[in-house]
């Protein structure tokens, strides 16, 4: 029995009414997809640390996803999992002209732009009757925010909407940035006014002048051909690798972070930096 196959009979067994697993025929498509993103997220981490290993347990977690859902929509009628390699088969077919048909392609850059055109072709051809088509069709909003928002501003570009290089785009994250401050400012005098009114229109506004500078953040780093959300995590990496090295040299002190003054931590942050 192929490892496949094998992986297929288990899923029906855990699924089997007479005698399968209690938790996992309680499962539905919405209950199983924050197991199914969550394994795709430890993917990515077996990659970033390079360890091979893992990566292989998590490629099987992952797969066994994609069998999970199979299954269910299996038991509905609605497809099995043949029907989901079939799927991406012929998806790979069709989107590789220059491998499987009789196209040329130059370069990955003229294959980039094929593969674009191709999808474009899809979304219009899955569209129903009088829906007004976009480029932004079939962007998931379940992305990450910052993964969804350079998709966007990618797809815009795709038809000329987008500044003719880097320069415009941080002009325009300094307006919006000029813009949050103001905002800032605007909001740090309601709340000095205790009597005046709109605290509440006021943090929504203030939301959205940040979400508009996260987004020309985003925006920058296209420009850069930087991945927003790889930036951040190797920021978020070294605000934790320094932040603990504060944490070690207080209680080298004697001291915790709440006993400690900012002046103190900041100190320790600096030397964190020159480490």
């Amino acid at each position: 029995m192929s490892g496949i196959q094998r992986l297929l009979e288990i899923m029906a067994r855990l699924r089997d009414p007479n005698g399968g697993c209690p938790w996992d025929l309680q499962q539905n498509f919405k209950t199983i997809a924050p197991y199914t993103v969550e394994e795709a997220y430890e993917v990515a981490d077996a990659i970033e640390r390079d360890d091979l290993p893992s990566l292989r347990d998590e490629l099987g977690d992952l797969l066994f996803q994609v069998v999970f859902h199979s299954q269910m929509a299996r038991e509905r009628g609605a497809f099995d999992f043949d029907d989901v390699a079939n799927a991406i088969c012929d998806k790979m077919e069709r989107r590789h002209p220059h491998v499987f048909g009789d196209a040329s392609i130059a370069d990955a850059e003229a294959q980039t732009v094929a593969w674009e055109e191709q999808k474009r072709r899809e979304r219009a051809q899955k569209r129903s009757g009088g829906e007004q088509a976009s480029v932004l069709d079939d962007v998931p909003v379940a992305l990450p925010a910052l993964t969804r928002a350079n998709k966007l501003g990618k797809r815009a570009a795709q038809v000329g909407f987008e500044w003719s290089d880097v320069h415009g785009a941080v002009e325009k994250l300094d307006e919006e940035i000029a813009e949050f401050k103001a905002e800032v400012r605007s909001h740090a005098c309601l709340q000095a006014d205790t009597s005046a009114q709109g605290h509440e229109h006021q943090h929504e506004r203030l939301a959205a002048e940040i979400g508009d500078v996260l987004f020309c953040v985003v925006n920058v780093c296209r420009y850069l051909k930087i991945d927003p959300e790889q930036a951040l995590k190797r920021t978020n990496a070294s605000f934790e690798r320094r932040f603990r090295y504060v944490e070690r040299g207080l209680a080298r002190q004697g001291k915790t972070p709440q006993q400690a003054t900012l002046a103190e931590m900041d100190q320790l942050w600096d030397e964190a930096k020159r480490g």
